[in-house]
């Protein structure tokens, strides 16, 4: 399976990027069997324990481990009386070769159960507020990584998603944050505006901004509490620190309700900027603050589905490839206040 991947998505498997001359270095003079002895030294301190646990002479163990040494002009280890420490380079190599082994168990597991018919489709449930190019760069990198592999999608507001996710019918799912409580895996993977929809002939239209005193007169259109409690919670705390407490007369289940009952003129609504597409409405900011609808992969503690570690591994690459968006209010630029998180309505 890994002669098939791409440069890439071994750098993803491996959850680092590797600098091309370092990788080639590496490449050069350090086989697999030298990174299971370093493993095994490092991880005993003793060449005699690390032989004993490898099944291999230890005078053959030392003797190979100072040729490589020698060929990549660095020590790997420092030599003492009761055994050995790692260096500082040797710490970077040490942790190179433990994820490097237990990828290779990773893998070669998966594979065995892709050749016995035995790798279970991944069953992913979403928030339909969820940005569905972020559901397709999921699927993009679940196919590349696992060729051939299904993946099963199943919509639903986040309380049920994460309920089936309890009893264990989903293996894990993209929602809007935040997702409270301790038994819950959550890796952001995307940040982008909350702001104002509105019609686009609305008056609040014509200004770049929209003042916080005319949100809290126009702001009648939310989302239901009950589909996901946390966020609406976090979204009133966010008002009330700019002075809005908003009138909720209406309630809706799914971002299309939203932009109908904008188009209604039933008020206006707070949205994330990137799942507009009605070409009537239009979108400003809140003025003063800069706040963001934010997502997350999220999965169960102890979620035991053979492909989730290495997903894992390339959501977080994903994630720390992007530009980094942090909203600051205002107030607390100059300050210790902390600052306003990310949210979704």
């Amino acid at each position: 399976m890994l002669q098939h991947l791409h440069r890439s998505e071994l750098d993803a498997l491996l959850g680092t990027t590797i600098v091309h001359s370092e990788f080639t270095v590496m490449s050069d003079f350090v086989e697999f069997r030298h990174l299971k002895y370093i493993a095994a030294i490092a991880e005993t301190a003793n060449i005699s324990r690390a032989a004993e646990q490898l099944f291999i002479a230890q005078p053959a163990l030392s003797r190979q481990i100072r040729e490589l040494e020698d060929a990549l002009a660095l020590r790997i280890f420092m030599r003492k009386p009761d055994g050995v420490c790692v260096t500082a380079a040797g710490q970077m190599i040490a942790a190179y070769a433990q994820e490097a082994i237990r990828l290779r168990d990773e893998i070669c597991r998966l594979a065995g159960a892709v050749h016995r018919g035995e790798f279970p489709d991944l069953r992913i449930g979403f928030s339909c507020f969820v940005n569905p190019k972020i559901l397709r760069s999921l699927t993009d990198a679940y196919m590349s990584l696992f060729p051939g592999c299904r993946i099963q999608f199943s919509s639903g507001d986040p309380s049920h998603i994460l309920r089936c996710m309890e009893e264990k019918t989903l293996d894990g799912a993209l929602l809007p944050l935040p997702i409270t409580g301790q038994d819950w895996v959550v890796e952001q993977v995307a940040s982008s505006p909350l702001v104002v929809c509105m019609k686009a002939d609305d008056p609040l239209a014509q200004r770049s901004e929209v003042p916080a005193i005319e949100l809290g007169r126009r702001l009648k259109i939310f989302r239901n509490p009950e589909s996901h409690p946390a966020a609406h919670n976090r979204l009133i705390e966010m008002l009330a620190e700019v002075g809005v407490y908003p009138e909720i007369t209406n309630l809706v289940a799914t971002p299309a309700d939203i932009q109908w009952m904008v188009k209604d003129n039933y008020g206006v609504a707070l949205i994330d900027r990137e799942i507009l597409t009605d070409p009537s409405l239009t979108t400003r900011p809140v003025a003063g603050v800069r706040w963001t609808a934010d997502t997350a992969f999220v999965h169960r503690n102890g979620a035991d589905h053979l492909a989730l570690p290495i997903l894992i591994r390339h959501v977080r690459k994903l994630r720390d490839e992007k530009p980094k968006r942090r909203a600051v209010h205002p107030a607390a630029a100059n300050t210790n206040q902390p600052y306003l998180p990310g949210m979704a309505i």
